[in-house]
């Protein structure tokens, strides 16, 4: 069984006579003795090939923190198999060295990827370092507002560092746990040690984050289009059918504030454009009804409070007539004078439905903890808030030449609702499937993307399904919530499984908890998100 933060990435096999780099390493964590041959298999990312004729030019400088690459010789290397290789370092090849064509009217990318979010920027940027030729298009402009709790958690940490970017998160506020409370009791919770993720998170708004990372691709030489939307996908009518989504030529966008639209041609395209995904829908993507829908309503206050060194979660929320309802509330500390306050409400079979989300955003913040001093006198603007499509939900995620990535396919952990970490690795684990296409493979590489999403969150994503159908009866909730605050190894183990932070080399409590839970899993019918409806 492949532990699911040991994300299996899809690698491309190295060209001989190259150089490349080894990944940076995990930000306070080092890789285990005994995983050494698991990571001597594992893809890195390769310098970016130089023009024809032309030394290859010094790349920029890293940011103060990253640690310098060791340079070493890169091998001819097999495909290694998915479930021995790690996503954190899922790397595409290197391109061939060759000249750059004019961006004209008919320059040909070998990728356009839609969408510069988390997942759409991750995929740029390792794409980009290795070499290729790709365009990212974002129909808006940095920096812009983002619904979002701001939460990064290890995994995102670790993400964010391999692409040497964690330095310039050393202004953001660092937190170090979770503080969990529930039906009269609380219990404080470090984050858990761990050989691949470090054991702390930031809080940052996704305002200043993801223009951070979108810029990062770009300096990696990827072309950055902002205030470019896509409005049509350009369908290869000649092309021969190839999976269940099209074969694309490129797409067609329009500039903001012009009436024209222009073509942008591309080997491959990459659908990473949010939870809403309005190409993927032109495409054919559809969300399965019955697997987990997430809502969430956020805020800001000023609070005393916001440096507090834990985010804080509330496992009993409540509508305005005192029900629990199946969801949390959180609060987390920005470091900034402000608080990050929102609620989350999960469901498999609409039972949040006709709830006021705003509503049960009042009664949520008339209960929190007074410490906090959240009032309408400190809230600074009305909230907002969006749908977030959960547990391999969406898809198709491969077909044509066009993969889904991020949000767009679906990938939020149901457990805890996070979207920011698993965005950075499909992202980063698209570019390496495509690392193989352009190298070679075509099409039978993006198949395999799809495949080693399944192999790598879909046991894991099944287990957090049967959680959430668990948690939507609300006698339910009470007994696991109340049961689980009064002890403290209970929690903390609860707290590796809902954060995906189960060690690759040991097997405690977690580890063996998980397990069993996933072997229980395996009895409930659910096809793990194969089959999409018509949206």
């Amino acid at each position: 069984m492949t532990a699911p933060d040991e994300t299996p990435p899809a690698g491309a096999p190295k060209k001989p006579a190259r150089t490349a780099k080894t990944p940076a390493k995990t930000p306070a964590k080092k890789q285990p003795a005994d995983k050494k041959a698991a990571a001597k298999k594992a893809a890195a990312p390769a310098k970016k090939a130089a023009p024809a004729k032309k030394a290859a030019p010094a790349k920029k400088a890293a940011p103060a923190k990253k640690a310098a690459a060791a340079k070493k010789s890169a091998p001819t290397a097999k495909k290694s198999a998915p479930a021995k290789r790690s996503a954190a370092r899922a790397t595409p090849a290197a391109a061939a060295a060759a000249p750059r064509a004019p961006r004209g009217a008919g320059h040909v990318y070998d990728v356009v990827v839609v969408g510069a979010g988390p997942a759409g920027s991750s995929c740029g940027f390792w794409l980009a370092d290795a070499g290729w030729d790709v365009a990212v298009v974002e129909k808006n402009v940095f920096p812009r507002e983002k619904t979002c709790g701001d939460g990064l958690t290890p995994r995102a940490v670790r993400q964010l560092a391999d692409m040497g970017l964690e330095g310039a998160l050393a202004g953001s506020h660092r937190y170090t746990g979770l503080r969990a409370f529930g039906f009269g009791h609380s219990i404080e919770m470090q984050w858990p040690e761990h050989p691949n993720f470090p054991d702390y998170g930031y809080t940052i708004t996704r305002h200043d984050l993801d223009g951070l990372v979108a810029a990062r691709a770009a300096d990696a030489g990827a072309t950055l289009l902002q205030g470019t939307e896509v409005v049509a996908p350009i369908v290869d009518e000649g092309a021969a059918p190839n999976g269940s989504l099209p074969t694309l030529s490129g797409v067609t966008v329009k500039e903001k504030g012009s009436d024209r639209s222009r073509d942008i041609k591309a080997r491959y395209v990459v659908v990473a454009d949010g939870s809403t995904s309005r190409l993927g829908r032109m495409l054919g993507t559809s969300r399965r009804r019955d697997l987990p829908m997430g809502m969430a309503l956020r805020g800001y206050y000023r609070s005393d409070r916001h440096d507090d060194p834990f985010i804080e979660s509330h496992l009993d929320i409540r509508d305005t007539e005192g029900n629990v309802v199946p969801g949390y509330g959180w609060i987390f500390p920005m470091g900034d004078g402000r608080v990050n306050v929102g609620v989350g409400l999960l469901s498999t079979q609409q039972r949040w439905k006709g709830i006021n989300t705003s509503t049960l955003m009042d009664a949520f913040v008339g209960y929190a903890p007074a410490s906090w001093g959240l009032s309408p006198e400190s809230c600074l603007g009305p909230p907002t808030g969006g749908k977030l499509p959960m547990g391999l939900s969406v898809g198709p995620r491969a077909g044509g030449n066009v993969l889904i990535a991020g949000d767009a396919g679906g990938v939020i952990n149901p457990f805890n609702g996070e979207g920011i970490a698993y965005a950075y690795e499909t992202g980063r684990l698209a570019a390496a499937a495509l690392g193989h296409a352009l190298t070679g493979e075509g099409a039978p590489a993006l198949a395999d993307y799809d495949r080693e999403l399944t192999a790598a969150y879909g046991p894991y994503f099944k287990v957090a399904r049967a959680f959430v159908h668990l948690i939507s009866h609300p006698e339910a909730m009470r007994l696991c919530v109340s049961l689980g605050m009064r002890s403290e190894l209970l929690m903390t183990t609860l707290l590796r499984i809902m954060a995906n932070l189960m060690r690759p080399d040991a097997a405690g409590p977690a580890e063996l908890g998980y397990r069993a839970m996933e072997l229980v899993s395996r009895m409930i019918p659910d096809t793990g998100g194969l089959e999409y409806p018509a949206a």
